[in-house]
């Protein structure tokens, strides 16, 4: 890969035909038109928090470096960012006014309203900026390399860097896109950032069945993205149809796996948002996150609930009640084995090697407490189940 060192573009060649676009998917230009500054390969904008953005230009005031800037030439005269898209964005917006900073007396300042003298410094800013020309595989390599600093890139960035292409670029407008109205009910069921690309993750991740990359390469060159919107649209369908509620627990399940389990089961909406109260309510369940699998399952895997178990005080007075009484008789102190005609008949156990068991299951109603506790050996516990 051949590369060449530019000092000679400031920042007000770059602003020159700047345009932000608010939607988030390709189109950031500037240097008159010369310049891609978000590329399909690139993250989308993350600086736009009101510090990070600000610190650039208060670093520019203050003459600050702001770093070496890599652009690929893709031809003559016309370049791609390669790595410095965040802090040519966020010039860009304050030069086009797109936000203000806080001056030394707490008043805000767009460019417009700085002083003649501070928007020249601005403008008149030259940057370093390495021109990069090499094959795409030397370029996307360059590019993965380079941002292992900074703000690292996720998995889905950087896939979206080897497989850029038409599809990338469709399917970025669609899931990376904040300003989509769908968003909001997406946040529901999905956890992560819209810009980070964690959307589009997970909608890719349902799909290809956690096969991203390769499903990523078949479909590379498609002009349309009809199969993963379809796919994501009756998953999301499906959830919101099921649960009639929206609980905070919902975001981020495994919603992909669970559609492909249980979707073609029927269920009843009532009886399913019931039996969710029901659970939410129970002071036994630790872990609501697994309640909404453990209802599609029907109700037979409690180990997704985390189901309270016993303390070690109880089972140490249980422990000690079942043996002084297996002593007495001459059985095992486990009631299991104490039955019928086995090896372990008499076997007094020690207390490490005997399991606190639910008399009645918990799934069948049983509590977790004193009274409906009943210590087993572990081989007849295992078996046991909810028997």
């Amino acid at each position: 890969m051949k590369t060449t060192l530019r000092t000679d573009i400031t920042i007000a060649d770059i602003c020159k035909g700047f345009v932000y676009n608010e939607l988030e998917g390709k189109g950031l230009f500037g240097l008159d038109g010369k310049l891609t500054i978000q590329p399909e390969y690139q993250r989308n904008y993350i600086y736009a928090d009101g510090k990070r953005d600000v610190a650039v230009i208060d670093s520019i005031l203050k003459g600050y470096p702001l770093g070496i800037i890599y652009f690929n030439q893709v031809a003559e005269g016309k370049y791609e960012v390669l790595d410095g898209q965040q802090r040519i964005t966020s010039f860009g917006r304050y030069v086009t006014g797109k936000f203000a900073i806080n001056d030394t007396s707490n008043t805000p300042q767009y460019f417009s309203s700085l002083p003649a003298d501070k928007q020249e410094l601005i403008n008149k800013t030259p940057l370093l900026i390495y021109i990069c020309e090499g094959e795409e595989s030397e370029i996307k390599e360059w590019f993965k390399t380079i941002n292992i600093a900074g703000v690292p890139l996720k998995e889905q960035e950087l896939l979206n860097a080897v497989y850029s292409g038409p599809f990338v670029t469709k399917a970025k407008e669609e899931f990376s896109n904040s300003q989509n109205a769908n968003v909001q009910k997406w946040s529901a069921y999905i956890s992560g950032a819209v810009n980070r690309q964690d959307y589009l993750h997970t909608a890719l991740e349902w799909v290809s069945r956690n096969n991203i990359g390769d499903y990523m390469s078949l479909h590379r060159y498609d002009d349309n993205i009809n199969e993963l919107k379809n796919y994501f649209t009756s998953v999301i369908d499906w959830v919101s149809s099921t649960f009639s509620m929206v609980e905070k627990e919902m975001c981020g399940l495994e919603w992909g796996r669970l559609y492909e389990a249980y979707h073609k089961q029927p269920y009843s909406v009532e009886t399913i948002a019931q039996r969710v109260k029901d659970l939410y309510a129970d002071p036994y369940v630790k872990n609501r996150k697994g309640v909404f699998e453990f209802i599609l399952g029907g109700e037979t895997d409690t180990k997704l609930l985390d189901v309270r178990v016993f303390d070690e005080a109880t089972k140490r007075l249980v422990y000690n009640k079942q043996t002084k009484a297996a002593e007495t008789t001459g059985h095992s102190n486990c009631p299991l084995c104490a039955q019928g005609n086995n090896a372990n008949k008499t076997k007094i156990w020690k207390i490490n090697e005997m399991d606190a068991d639910h008399v009645t299951a918990w799934s069948k109603g049983g509590a977790t407490d004193i009274k409906n506790c009943e210590m087993l050996c572990q081989t007849h516990n295992r078996a046991k189940g909810n028997r």
